[in-house]
């Protein structure tokens, strides 16, 4: 069953005057636009941002998530609210500044009518607000429409966010308790600073959410784990995706060059790094919780890999070759592999990686007759799996 999100977005950030707290950079982009892009993820079906004041920020966060096909409004006041939030559904609401692993997104999804997301009183959750003697509100409230519209009937110049968690107290709502250990570790944090938000994000996005997909020998083997140890870094140097995926993109295209002039090694070298770049692309938009991009930018960088594999070839088997491994590449990206394991998808990563060696020992020739049996191998095993 889908629900819809309230994010809070009023409350001053701690770093200058003016900042607000769902301002503050995570992940890539705003606090809110990561709150929103969580609650999508989990399963709600369209995203009211409460907020006091129209920032240019917010401006633009919204623009981001309608680009990527989220349901999403400014709400300014609760004329609004009761205009727009539904009455058939259920409402998650996300505290402002919240920063919570996407688990507890996924535990409160699974809930149906009133529950609260809380922890137990402790000096690791002192920023939190309390709502009773023993536990404290932890971000997350999950309301029925009936407490949702009783509350915005009464509000009057109240906080919505803390009538309704004290609404749903009153109501005897379920409650997820967070373990002390996700407090104290920050994956469970209420932030005001930029510093806070960075801090938080090291706990947050280091193992980070993965998407479960299969994926081609190289990438699942080699360059899918090297850029997992990658990302990490970028990201709290707030480097965005799509420059990174440019830059994949330009290495690409130098790489041709020393395969032109026959250094081949040197030019399969930049290739595979061209592609680890890539590959660390797309796990920054995995930890940013964006989609990953399935048109032509995503094939630009395999494109230039099949082009130095058919030019340091010159021959009528690397053009075959570079033809069945962009096939094999799309099938990759499309998720239309089948059944088949990661070993058996032989992508041009997967084919560069013997290349290069073969090129180093002075027998490239051989290797490409091989890499094109490999390759008719995975595409007809990937076919005969498909009808079976």
């Amino acid at each position: 069953m889908t629900f819809a999100a309230i994010l809070s977005a009023s409350r001053a950030g701690g770093d200058s005057a003016g900042s607000l707290r769902a301002s503050l950079h995570f992940a890539g982009q705003t606090l809110v636009e990561y709150q929103a892009r969580q609650a999508v993820r989990a399963g709600a079906d369209r995203v009211m941002i409460l907020v006091s004041v129209i920032t240019p920020a917010l401006s633009q966060a919204v623009d981001r998530l309608s680009a990527d096909g989220i349901a999403v409004a400014l709400v300014r006041d609760m004329v609004s609210m009761v205009r727009d939030a539904p009455r058939d559904a259920d409402t998650l609401l996300v505290a402002d500044g919240a920063i919570i692993g996407q688990g507890y997104f996924e535990a409160m999804a699974a809930q149906q009518g009133d529950a609260l997301l809380v922890a137990d009183d402790s000096r690791a959750s002192a920023p939190f607000e309390r709502i009773d003697a023993g536990q404290r509100w932890a971000g997350l409230v999950r309301v029925s429409p009936d407490l949702l519209f009783n509350t915005l009937d009464m509000i009057g110049d109240w906080d919505l966010a803390l009538t309704l968690v004290r609404g749903a107290v009153q109501a005897g709502a379920r409650r997820i308790t967070v373990p002390q250990d996700d407090l104290m570790e920050g994956r469970v944090a209420l932030v005001e600073t930029q510093e806070q938000a960075d801090l938080a994000a090291q706990a947050v996005l280091s193992g980070g959410p993965r998407l479960r997909r299969v994926r081609g020998a190289a990438e699942q083997y080699l360059l899918g784990p090297a850029a997992r140890l990658i990302s990490p870094a970028l990201m709290r140097m707030q480097v965005p995706a799509l420059q990174v995926r440019i830059a994949a993109m330009a290495l690409g295209a130098i790489a041709l060059v020393p395969i032109e002039l026959l250094w081949t090694g040197t030019g399969f070298c930049l290739l595979l790094l061209s592609l680890l770049l890539a590959e660390t692309a797309d796990r920054l938009d995995e930890m940013a919780l964006r989609p990953l991009p399935m048109g032509w930018m995503a094939f630009i960088a395999p494109a230039f890999a099949l082009g130095g594999i058919a030019l340091a070839g010159g021959g009528t088997t690397a053009a075959y070759l570079a033809l069945m491994l962009a096939i094999i590449q799309m099938a990759d990206r499309w998720q239309k592999t089948g059944p088949l394991r990661p070993w058996m998808i032989f992508t041009p990563a997967s084919a560069l990686i013997p290349l290069l060696l073969a090129s180093l020992a002075g027998a490239l020739g051989p290797m490409f007759d091989l890499t094109t049996l490999c390759a008719i191998g995975s595409l007809g095993t990937m076919i005969l799996l498909r009808r079976n």
